[in-house]
């Protein structure tokens, strides 16, 4: 079955729907030191403390944001807060550990306030029936019950024990955000120092007594598997101690277990592998975004996303002066995360201990039950710090990999893949084809619009069945594609189509999934719209989302209104009216994107953007990021995700691309896998607009918008259309004819 992105999503929402049972359950099991009201938290008698993180810290900032988030209802301060990371088990039963969807802080807000709160309401009804007075004239602070009338105070730690006899509220007060100490300022990220000194532990640091260092040679062309190899030369390497062939994972292949990395690495450069013919030697990326690109322009009917109106019979029945058409691509892309793939696996005849960094612990744990016929309380799983996930950590192949090796060789090891294992053989970002079109109306205005999206189911959650595809609202019924689905602007003819088209390619989700593409094509081609009817663009978009009501859309109710606002703030702080004024000697402009992400976070993007008059150079000068993401749990935590997903969206852009040749990844590395370097980076200016609505999520948000903004700043500057990522002054140049210049 093929379980979209968006299912997962909607999962998280429900993150702490356990927490009432949980209260209940750990009220019961209290110790006379301790005192543990719910899953979350435990505070001992010495005062401490402690938080179970329930979710992967890969950069957006959890392991700040959740304590922010008990803290601020516990009544304590943020550095009295401890952290451990939560493992699958029976202490978090019902509680979801995945990391996905941009959901880590907003679904677990509320979960961790009320826990916060029930903790408080025990502690101050404990102290109160210490003091013999009504616990509504006891006040909590900085760890601490107070009884003003008469000065006195108890610390938590010293209340321990009786507040693990009080009930446990249903449904205790919260407090009045204009009572926020914590949540809604900038707050200096909690495990900032350990990262900079480089004590925080990730994946690569774990060290295990008696670990041998692994590292495999997999199939070179996808869907091989191997036929015999002789390990005779690799075991002759010193410190090389097993040569094992492993079965899981995505490619499968021969592993190499040694006394350290070198060994491990020189061992496997001296294996032979014989493999087995597959069937996807002459696989060929462009050629295949060429199929995508005649499935995008084909009469065929897709899977129906959208219809509104009768945008067919209003394309049919235009004049050619009135019709636009446009196509967009977008191709493979990899994850490229600066830690690579890894596991630490300990594997014995009774149990199984993992390290490994992953957004998906439980996955993890569910792998060696079923790998090992081992009970579920015989398996700890230790999750790390990541460095990087972007939804590639979200499938645990690399652990199956290493639990396949630990067993077969009896001893601990850590599989560890390399820059170019990680490129050439994980899960790629798919690529698709976006075909628009659109009937201009009289008085300036958008009459019908028409989108065919074309492009690959994600392999990393299971392709669909014969069954699943006759069903014509599969795509719909998941709100998916993202991007294409939700277009949130008022047209009164909309038709959006999907288009399936898989390959052998191994696909899984990429930081914002389905959005970058969509909205690559669907903003860029809105552009060309506003040019074509002599239309401010951002007012254009405006008009569109006029008269700014709610648009309900499957589960998702998305507030035009609040788009409106974002891009009116937009206008007014970034000088959209005035011309940008280009360093001498370059063409310069500004271009615009939105993006409303899943009905969370409204966002606009400015880019402005200066070329060569010989097309010869591109750079990016500045990007201002306008958002509503709700309620800003750690406005300083935002600052770092708008730099770190434009920085994302620009690598994409401007760089990167997966191009496949007879059935293998032709890249391997940042040479020719390139990202953003510090010398090319703009300035970024993050702008929050203040809302009263719940937090959203953000930590994929700020990719979508970057690729169509900057491709919309290009024109400005150059009058030329960039349909194709990414965009370089190569494909720039081409589009200019060997005489012709601008001036």
């Amino acid at each position: 079955m093929n379980v979209q992105r968006r299912t997962f999503l909607k999962v998280s929402a429900g993150a702490g729907f356990g927490l009432a049972f949980r209260l209940h359950a750990f009220a019961t099991q209290q110790t006379a030191a301790n005192f543990e009201p719910n899953a979350y938290i435990r505070i001992d008698s010495d005062n401490t403390v402690t938080l179970w993180v329930t979710r992967s810290e890969m950069g957006q900032g959890v392991r700040t944001n959740l304590p922010a988030a008990l803290a601020e209802e516990l009544e304590v301060d943020l550095d009295q807060v401890k952290l451990q990371q939560a493992m699958p088990g029976s202490r978090f039963k019902g509680i979801r550990l995945r990391t996905s969807g941009s959901g880590s802080s907003s679904a677990t807000f509320m979960s961790l306030r009320r826990a916060g709160a029930a903790a408080r309401a025990m502690l101050i009804s404990a102290a109160a029936a210490n003091w013999n007075v009504e616990p509504s004239s006891c006040t909590a602070r900085s760890g601490a019950v107070i009884h003003a009338a008469t000065g006195r105070h108890l610390r938590y730690g010293e209340l321990a024990a009786a507040a693990a006899k009080q009930p446990v509220p249903e449904n205790p007060p919260l407090k009045n955000p204009r009572q926020f100490r914590l949540i809604g300022k900038p707050l200096k990220r909690t495990d900032a120092p350990q990262i900079v000194r480089g004590t925080a532990t990730y994946g690569l640091d774990v060290r295990v007594p008696g670990m041998l260092i692994a590292v495999m040679e997999r199939a070179p062309f996808m869907g091989e598997g191997v036929a015999g190899f002789d390990p005779t030369k690799a075991l002759a390497v010193p410190g090389v101690r097993h040569v094992v062939a492993i079965k899981s994972g995505i490619f499968g292949g021969v592993a190499v277990a040694a006394d350290n990395t070198w060994a491990a690495l020189k061992g496997r450069d001296a294996l032979h592998i014989e493999w087995l013919p597959g069937p996807n030697r002459n696989f060929d990326s462009q050629e295949f975004i060429r199929k995508l690109e005649a499935e995008a322009s084909a009469e065929t009917p897709g899977y129906p996303i959208r219809r509104d109106g009768d945008a067919g019979s209003a394309l049919a029945n235009a004049s050619p002066g009135q019709t636009l058409h446009a196509l967009y691509e977008y191709p493979f892309q990899a994850h490229a995360p600066v830690e690579t793939m890894n596991c630490v696996a300990d594997v014995r005849p009774d149990s199984c201990e993992l390290w490994l960094a992953s957004q998906t612990p439980e996955t993890a744990h569910q792998s060696a039950m079923r790998m090992l016929g081992l009970p579920p309380e015989a398996i700890k799983v230790h999750t790390t710090l990541l460095g990087g996930g972007f939804g590639r950590r979200l499938f645990v192949d690399y652990a199956e990999e290493a639990i396949e090796l630990s067993k077969a060789i009896g001893k601990p090891v850590k599989l560890m893949w390399t820059r170019a294992d990680d490129t050439r053989h994980g899960f790629f970002h798919p690529a698709s084809v976006e075909k628009l079109s659109a009937v201009l109306g009289e008085g300036g205005t958008v009459s019908a619009w028409i989108h065919r999206s074309v492009g690959s189911d994600l392999s990393m959650f299971g392709l669909p069945s014969p069954d699943e595809r006759k069903d014509q609202q599969r795509y719909a019924k998941d709100e998916s594609p993202w991007g294409a689905f939700d277009t949130p602007y008022n047209f009164r003819h909309l038709k959006i189509d999907y288009v399936p088209v898989n390959s052998p390619v191994p696909t899984g989700s990429w930081r914002a999934v389905d959005y970058p593409s969509r909205v690559f094509g669907r903003e860029s081609f809105l552009d060309e719209v506003a040019h074509a009817l002599s239309k401010d663009p951002l007012q254009l978009r405006i008009d569109l989302l006029a008269p700014g009501d709610v648009l309900t859309l499957g589960e998702q109710e998305i507030d035009r209104g609040r788009m409106i606002r974002v891009l009116q703030a937009s206008r007014s702080r970034s000088g959209w009216d005035t011309p940008f004024a280009a360093p001498a000697g370059r063409l310069g402009g500004r271009g615009l994107a939105v993006n409303i992400y899943h009905a969370d976070s409204y966002m606009a993007q400015i880019a402005e953007v200066s070329v060569a008059r010989d097309y010869s150079d591109i750079r990016v000068h500045r990007i201002l990021c306008f958002f509503d993401c709700g309620l800003p749990i750690n406005p300083a935590g935002l600052d770092g995700q708008v730099e770190s997903g434009i920085t994302w969206g620009l690598s994409a852009t401007l760089h990167g691309k997966i191009d496949i040749r007879e059935g293998r990844a032709v890249q391997q590395n940042y040479r020719d896998f390139a990202v953003m370097r510090l010398g090319q980076m703009p300035a970024i200016e993050t702008h929050i607009i203040p809302t009263e609505n719940p937090p959203g999520g953000f930590g994929e948000h700020p990719v979508p918008p970057v690729a169509p903004a900057v491709a919309n700043a290009i024109f400005a500057a150059t009058g030329k259309r960039m349909r194709r990522l990414p965009i370089t002054p190569e494909r720039l140049q081409s589009s200019m004819s060997r005489t012709e210049e601008r001036t």
